[in-house]
């Protein structure tokens, strides 16, 4: 596949937060680009608004007249996570249209640019977001693939000018070993996605593939402790046993503040536009990677200081006198352990209530004890049922599968309507909001029973 043949482009999951960042590529290079989803979400709002044709029809009749026939003019791309009985899917895979994943497709666009690539089974949204920032802000104009909303930007694709790539590099199904990365940072390998790995030495084995694929006098910069083969930067916030450190971390006037340190370089007061001690982790990350592309440290304070975060990564939706409301993405223990973590170092003293879906059968199946031990840290836990996403349900997983594990007895079990209610009720002064499916539907609805109770 040549892209610059390209003149019309159909993804089939377009809605996807991966999806719709290629979706805005093509249409922002002149492509006609049309696609289906299952559901209308804003997202999909503000891509029909930004121009582009969406069905959520599964039909063939839905289909464009210009997507019918295959030729070299078309680029048909698709996620895994469509059934394999998709009509609109078996029809482009039963009429000479050749499908690429959104991983292959990200390969292609990278092969000619200066590629920093970030991996991790968390960590990697809002390390790629702070990176692909500090570039923008240094005057390097980037083009970037990110997994979340840049608040900064209010996308999750970036469009610049110059040979330089940011993209978050997915290890589901190992998209990420399509690329070959002049840059690569890993910022976690924890146990995740067993149900396409089977077991963590696979998953291992799968970044360290990802490592070895960086090119020719390209640097890896990587998490302290991480089971890898390559030489590495290591990097860790509060210790001193890493090549790039961050210390002195604390907490004025609700921001958090760090000091930087690697072989070579000290960056005191550093101020964080986003909280929480995981982010400065991040930010360790993102900082050497701006120092090896030789990018002033002057210029990375101001940078990190105006970044925004991500939507849905500890995201405020609320912040009054009478009421702190957070929302964040985390879906796997060790995210969920280091979200709360930072909610309770940043308000010690108020009663933390949490609201958690857990998202697929299988991760609550092989993280119960782990999830449970994590939420344990809440002082009062609303759990929704499990969101299935891609799966079909497994025999005695459930979301009392955690909930019978965990020690705090100040839980409960309700439905979406029952935790407005409850919140409605309770007027918690702390809510935290988490999880990667559609507990995001609750966002608005909670802001309100909050805001205007």
């Amino acid at each position: 596949m040549k892209l610059s043949n390209v003149q019309q482009v159909y993804l089939i999951g377009i809605g996807g937060i991966g999806m719709s960042g290629l979706a805005r590529y093509f249409n922002h290079a002149g492509c006609m680009v049309c696609g289906y989803d299952k559901t209308s979400t804003p997202l999909t709002d503000a891509l029909q608004l930004e121009g582009m044709a969406i069905t959520f029809s599964d039909s063939i009749n839905e289909i464009p007249e210009l997507f019918l026939n295959a030729d070299e003019k078309t680029l048909v791309i698709y996620t895994p996570a469509i059934p394999q009985a998709s009509a609109i899917l078996n029809h482009f895979k039963t009429n000479g249209f050749e499908l690429y994943k959104r991983s292959q497709v990200l390969g292609l666009i990278s092969q000619s640019l200066f590629t920093v690539a970030v991996a991790g089974t968390h960590g990697k949204t809002t390390t790629s977001s702070i990176i692909a920032h500090i570039l923008k802000e240094a005057g390097m104009d980037c083009t970037a693939f990110l997994g979340g909303i840049a608040s900064n930007y209010n996308s999750n694709v970036l469009f610049g000018k110059s040979n330089i790539l940011v993209v978050e590099a997915d290890e589901y199904d190992r998209s990420f070993l399509t690329l070959s990365p002049d840059v690569a940072v890993i910022t976690s390998m924890d146990a995740d996605h067993l149900d396409i790995y089977g077991d963590h030495a696979q998953l291992t084995e799968s970044f360290q593939l990802f490592a070895s694929q960086i090119k020719p006098g390209g640097c890896l910069v990587a998490r302290q402790g991480l089971p890898l083969q390559h030489t590495a930067v290591t990097y860790t916030a509060g210790s001193e046993a890493a090549d790039a450190i961050a210390h002195n971390i604390r907490v004025a006037n609700g921001d958090f503040y760090f000091d930087f340190q690697n072989q070579d370089t000290v960056i005191r007061n550093i101020q964080m536009g986003i909280p929480g001690t995981h982010n400065i982790e991040n930010a360790v990350a993102a900082i050497q990677v701006a120092l090896y592309m030789e990018i002033e440290f002057e210029v990375i304070k101001q940078a990190l200081a105006a970044f925004k975060g991500v939507k849905r990564r500890f995201e405020y939706v609320v912040k009054t006198t009478q009421h702190i409301y957070i929302d964040d993405y985390a879906h796997h223990p060790e995210e969920l352990k280091a979200c709360l973590a930072s909610v309770k170092k940043l308000y010690p003293d108020r009663k933390l209530t949490t609201v958690f879906q857990p998202h697929l059968y299988s991760r609550t199946r092989d993280f119960a004890n782990d999830f449970a031990g994590a939420l344990d840290m809440s002082d009062e836990l609303l759990m929704l049922d499990i969101y299935a996403a891609r799966e079909l349900p497994i025999d005695g997983i459930s979301a009392y599968s955690i909930l019978s594990l965990m020690q705090n007895k100040n839980r409960h079990l309700l439905s979406k309507q029952g935790v407005i209610e409850h919140i409605k009720y309770e007027q918690p002064e702390l809510l935290l909001t988490v999880g990667a499916g559609d507990i995001d539907q609750l966002i608005e609805p909670l802001k309100q029973a909050l805001t205007y109770a």
